[in-house]
């Protein structure tokens, strides 16, 4: 089954067409399909039916695509996947009421999985879901706060990015009947490769190229998020470098660029890059992205060897490589 092809199969041409265009111009937009691959491989690892997880497998992508809406209108992103985000292309209350509907066509999605194991998807499914919102809420709550540290922002990718991918994981584990031990053992894999897969984001937010990677290279400095990339240059600016008059000047250079909200942000974007790649931070943050994913194959190890075990493995190493 082609899982890409199935949730282009989903019917969005309905009326009113001011709701449902924007959904369809969202799914058409393609992606990694990340977290509908996961959960079909768990379900393989574990020969599970395809038939079973499918449903499952595409409201995961859908929930996880209505996410998207939202979070491009609260972080005024104007490209998504290289096109114009919904609320660029449409209006923000578009952004808003299609993306709520998104949320409505996942949950009838998800009401196709067989209904002996609908009762726990659903609760994994919930559980995600207030995650997730939980960390969009921190994320916000950490663009005003001066003194953010990586635990707390760990904790809020963790919550923001890292549930859902496990989750998808664990749900196909479950549906294919893998005991408790092994559902587990695949939603800590999720836990760390999402943990990977948002610092290289953070990475390439700063570094990446426009071309491949889909939106605006700046947007986080230019919203003020204390990603991973900021963090750690603060942590490294806060060590005995600090002593260095040069050193204590940066700090309060780059906490002045992220006090700053502006119309152009040209400047800023460049300033705050040339900060730091005089502290090297990219090879530092790099580290942390090989260490998340090292924690996550080893994981593997305790699992059935088979194919779909190997995609995995090859699936977690080419995300945290990736370049869009």
């Amino acid at each position: 089954m082609n899982i890409n092809d199935e949730i282009l199969k989903l019917n969005w041409h309905r009326e009113p067409y001011g709701l449902y265009a924007p959904i369809a111009y969202t799914m058409a937009a393609g992606g990694k399909r990340v977290r509908p691959q996961l959960a079909m491989i768990a379900c393989g690892i574990f020969g599970g039916k395809e038939d079973e997880v499918a449903p499952a497998a595409m409201a995961l992508e859908v929930f996880h695509n209505f996410t998207l809406l939202h979070d491009d209108v609260m972080d005024k992103a104007e490209v998504r996947r290289g096109r114009p985000t919904v609320h660029i292309q449409w209006n923000e209350n578009t952004a808003i009421l299609s993306g709520d509907q998104m949320m409505i066509e996942a949950y009838k999605l998800l009401s196709e999985v067989p209904a002996e194991k609908l009762p726990k998807v659903l609760r994994l499914f919930n559980k995600m879901a207030t995650e997730i919102c939980e960390g969009q809420q921190y994320d916000v709550d950490f663009e005003s706060q001066d003194d953010v540290s990586i635990e707390a922002y760990l904790h809020m990718i963790r919550l923001k990015t890292s549930v859902l991918l496990a989750t998808a994981l664990q749900i196909g584990a479950y549906i294919a009947e893998a005991n408790e031990q092994q559902q587990e053992a695949l939603y800590q894999f999720g836990i760390n490769i999402g943990l990977a897969f948002q610092i290289q984001d953070d990475i390439l937010d700063v570094w990446g190229d426009p071309a491949t990677f889909g939106k605006a290279v700046g947007g986080d400095i230019s919203c003020n998020k204390k990603t991973f990339v900021y963090l750690e240059a603060m942590r490294q600016l806060g060590n005995e470098a600090m002593r260095q008059e040069a050193m204590r000047q940066e700090a309060i250079a780059l906490k002045e660029w992220y006090s700053q909200v502006l119309d152009d942000n040209t400047e800023k974007i460049a300033a705050v890059k040339s900060l730091f790649e005089q502290l090297n931070v990219r090879s530092a943050c790099e580290a942390v992205v090989e260490d998340y994913t090292q924690k996550a194959l080893q994981i593997l190890s305790g699992l059935p060897q088979n194919a779909a075990t190997e995609q995995l493995r090859q699936l977690a190493n080419k995300l945290n490589t990736r370049k869009d």
